[in-house]
């Protein structure tokens, strides 16, 4: 089994809390140092407690397993807000934010994320600027989605 499958499986088992999910496990680094990216979200978000406590039990396992023979760096995180949405849960949990899409041949849509289903979201697509701005339900296919940022909003 390789190492990012061991990581993942081994941080499943410690997420006990049926509203967190596990989004990714990266593995980067050379032979010198060997860092291992776990994220973690939840339907309401996740703590820095959260992240902590899973952490050291992860970590604890690789050390009694033996995982990694050279020096490693564990980080357990939530998404940032540079990372894109990659589950159809992450996108239910953000329905009524608004959210930047690019599809295929790059064309970008801005707009609140109004429906998720299993295979396309709706979006209220924004089109315009300033009073000149219109807005129209947009349904994009799962399958044409290239990625999907949460917009921030400070107004």
């Amino acid at each position: 089994m390789e190492l990012k499958e061991q990581i993942t499986e081994i941080t499943n088992k410690y997420i006990t809390d049926p509203s967190f999910f596990l989004v990714d496990v990266i593995i980067s680094g050379n032979s010198g140092m060997t860092k291992i990216k776990v994220i973690l979200d939840g339907d309401k978000g996740v703590s820095i407690d959260d992240c902590a406590s899973i952490s050291r039990k992860v970590a604890s396992e690789i050390e009694e397993n033996k995982l990694i023979e050279n020096a490693h760096v564990l980080e357990v995180t939530s998404p940032g807000l540079d990372q894109p949405i990659t589950m159809l849960r992450q996108y239910k949990k953000n329905i009524g934010r608004k959210v930047e899409v690019t599809v295929q041949e790059n064309k970008v849509f801005k707009g609140e994320l109004k429906e998720v289903y299993d295979d396309k979201i709706i979006i209220n697509a924004e089109s315009g600027k300033g009073k000149k701005t219109t807005y129209a339900l947009t349904e994009l296919p799962m399958k044409d989605i290239i990625k999907t940022n949460i917009l921030v909003s400070f107004s």
